[in-house]
């Protein structure tokens, strides 16, 4: 029979109008699952290592400040747990940290220290009293006098660059999470659904049910259709690089877990140097504070060797609980850098990837025999390249080049603002997650790095992911599973009908 057809060739066809609209609307569907489901690999793996991260760095937390308490609590005693806020408030200001608060790591840390010299200045010379204005004063002298030795300063170089890089890395993955959530779930334009649907059904009105579309065919419409998730490669696998080094400094100089495993033994060993220092502390803190008050009898009773009449236990790593449910900070890296690096390119390869499926197209080795959209023959026109300006002479696509969506280039922007952030923890600087949108970055906790550790710039090192990473099997196979799905629910419905009729 003849029909007028909006879609496919003006010819003998076994379709109607009313099939042709309903078949275009499949083609939309099965279009807009096909990339949600070839995108499947890169949103997990960004959902579960965004998942372990997390709970690995709350985890590690949770088990530094246990480990302080139970050690401080076995070595100090009383002394300890009525001074235990002041660690408390440390570890609450960490983890604050850590979760995006507005908390600045070295003011935090001086104030840390601030405070520990005021209780302790006050244990190891209980037959004084002294007034806030008094202890005000001591808390001043902590440059100065350095009562905890050299603790403090490597205590806050190491504890800044880890925190720094551990809180950017886990809000990197969660961008990642977000965008590629985001661009997964495609609309496609008028243009694309009469592309689509003349190439995946246009075979059936012909009475070619059992012909599938050119290889190369498949491709110039899936790169008109995504042109715009093409254009977001750029960023992304800048995006993704960054990623990478700053998960080269979790394995080296800002490990987190190296650094919190054994705060409880440095903290302790500050405390050993306050007490050790203790006369010549409190003799530079009474020349520049003035001569303090004598206490009540019943305080001054007490003395110092008393307050601390015990040293803590030699730091024993055999002690210490499994953080993150039985894993290292180190193989949950090398994990994630694996995946990253095929993470790569993934926006402008969807095309190859949907394309590549034997269930989808007729492949590369059969391009006599396949469906160009007219006929059965071989696919003539040239391939367009990635990307939405080289779509203006796509063949199948009517593309407007003039017009980028809005949407992706926001999601460009995201990646853009993160790859920044991630920039500045690689060299070791602070930046401020308080609004992720916002694309200044402040510097609040300084670089936290010794002279030779951290580069003076960011050295951007790109790594090649080729343009269909073979070892790609779950993208592979999520799209194996969309193909063998294509003819399912009412369209066989309308396939069986389409058969009858052009027998």
């Amino acid at each position: 029979m003849r029909e007028h057809l909006r879609i496919c060739p003006q010819e003998y066809t076994c379709c109607t109008t009313e099939m042709e609209d309903k078949l275009s609307q499949q083609s939309k569907l099965e279009f807009e699952n096909l990339v949600e489901e070839t995108s499947h690999f890169v949103r997990t793996t960004f959902v579960s290592r965004h998942k372990k991260f997390d709970e690995f760095f709350r985890e590690l937390l949770e088990n530094a400040e246990k480990s302080l308490n139970d050690m401080f609590v076995r070595t100090y005693g009383m002394l300890y747990m009525q001074n235990s806020e002041v660690f408390q408030d440390l570890f609450t200001e960490l983890k604050r940290y850590y979760t995006g608060g507005n908390v600045n790591l070295e003011e935090m840390l001086n104030d840390f220290w601030a405070r520990l010299l005021e209780r302790m200045f006050q244990l190891i010379n209980p037959q004084y009293h002294f007034s806030e204005d008094y202890l005000e004063c001591v808390s001043k002298y902590t440059d100065q006098l350095k009562p905890f030795g050299d603790v403090p300063r490597k205590l806050k170089i190491q504890v800044t660059r880890a925190f720094i890089a551990a809180r950017t890395f886990v809000q990197g993955l969660t961008v990642g999470r977000e965008v590629a959530n985001r661009v997964s779930k495609v609309s496609p334009t008028p243009g694309c659904i009469r592309a689509l649907m003349k190439m995946l059904y246009c075979p059936y009105c012909r009475g070619l049910p059992t012909v599938r579309p050119c290889n190369n065919y498949c491709l110039n419409v899936m790169k008109g259709c995504l042109a715009n998730q093409a254009d977001l490669d750029t960023e992304w696998n800048l995006f993704i690089d960054a990623m990478l080094l700053v998960a080269e400094r979790l394995e080296g100089p800002f490990n987190i877990e190296s650094v919190m495993d054994p705060i409880d033994v440095k903290i302790s060993e500050a405390i050993m140097n306050m007490q050790e220092n203790s006369m010549q502390v409190s003799a530079k803190v009474f020349q520049g504070c003035g001569q303090p008050k004598p206490a009540p009898a019943l305080r001054s009773a007490r003395s110092a060797p008393e307050n601390f009449n015990t040293r803590f236990r030699p730091y024993n790593p055999e002690e210490r609980p499994t953080t993150a449910a039985g894993t290292s900070l180190d193989r949950l890296v090398t994990d994630i850098k694996e995946k990253l690096k095929l993470s790569k390119k993934v926006w402008s390869t969807l095309p190859y990837t949907i394309c590549k499926d034997e269930s989808v197209t007729a492949g590369t080795s059969n391009d006599e025999e396949c469906w160009n959209g007219h006929s059965k023959a071989r696919y003539l026109p040239e391939i367009m390249n990635d990307g939405l300006t080289n779509q203006i002479n796509n063949p199948e696509v009517d593309v407007d080049i003039t017009r980028p969506d809005t949407f992706i280039r926001q999601q460009i922007m995201a990646l853009r603002v993160m790859t920044n952030k991630l920039k500045n923890a690689y060299n070791g600087n602070d930046v401020n997650f308080q609004d992720t949108s916002d694309e200044s970055s402040g510097s609040g906790s300084g670089s936290g790095c010794m002279d030779d550790v951290c580069p003076t710039e960011f050295e951007f090192v790109t790594t090649e992911a080729p343009a269909v990473d073979p070892d790609r099997r779950e993208v592979d196979s999520s799209a194996a599973q969309l193909g063998h799905s294509l003819l399912s629910g009412s369209l066989v419905c309308i396939v069986l009908a389409l058969q009858r009729l052009c027998r």
